[in-house]
């Protein structure tokens, strides 16, 4: 977030998606911190479900990783699939706070509305594409907001980034290859 600038409220984020004309659906619940916490919830709102890790590299790199809920991601390897220089390490709650506008508990796709600048690099996880709906965290981990794998897309271009896609259960196979144009890369 730009200095002196505020974060985007849940409100203001369900009005940039009704500007896109991007329909959703929320389901309010308890405050959900963890993966396991949020099992229940999994159970009852059909698709896609994340789990989101904000990590920086040693070169204070930031990176967004939007995968799959169940998704088992190796911490000590995944620095050679998402290109970081070397190991990643989690982003502490101030800084989080700062770039993304939220807290611990609460990291979501949907937080790239408070990152103008795109000082945060998004990855993510191939397997949420083959989902027709994707659940993300509205900017608070006390609701579940289902919106469509191609709207979700869309609401990343309009914030400007452009997810890096890849196989994040991949840690051993090797560096990146360069994406082909357009708005999504690959490797």
């Amino acid at each position: 977030m730009g200095t002196g600038e505020m974060a985007k409220t849940r409100a203001e984020l369900i009005e940039m998606l009704e500007g896109l004309s991007i329909e959703t659906t929320t389901v309010e619940h308890p405050p959900l911190f963890t993966v396991e916490d949020s099992r229940a919830v999994h159970r009852d709102v059909a698709g896609g479900h994340t789990k989101n890790l904000l990590v920086k590299d040693k070169k204070g790199t930031v990176f967004l990783i939007v995968a799959e809920a169940d998704r088992s991601i190796d911490l000590k390897g995944i620095h050679k699939v998402i290109g970081a220089q070397g190991r990643v390490s989690f982003v502490g709650a101030e800084q989080m706070e700062a770039m993304i506008g939220v807290r611990p508990g609460s990291v979501t796709a949907f937080a790239l509305i408070n990152d103008p600048e795109h000082a945060v690099r998004l990855v993510l996880d191939e397997g949420l594409l083959l989902h027709d709906m994707v659940n993300c965290h509205p900017l608070t981990n006390e609701a579940t907001t289902t919106i469509r794998r191609d709207d979700l897309l869309r609401f990343f271009a309009a914030t400007g980034h452009r997810p890096l896609v890849l196989a994040l259960d991949a840690a051993d196979e090797g560096p990146l290859v360069p994406a082909p144009p357009g708005d999504v890369e690959t490797a």
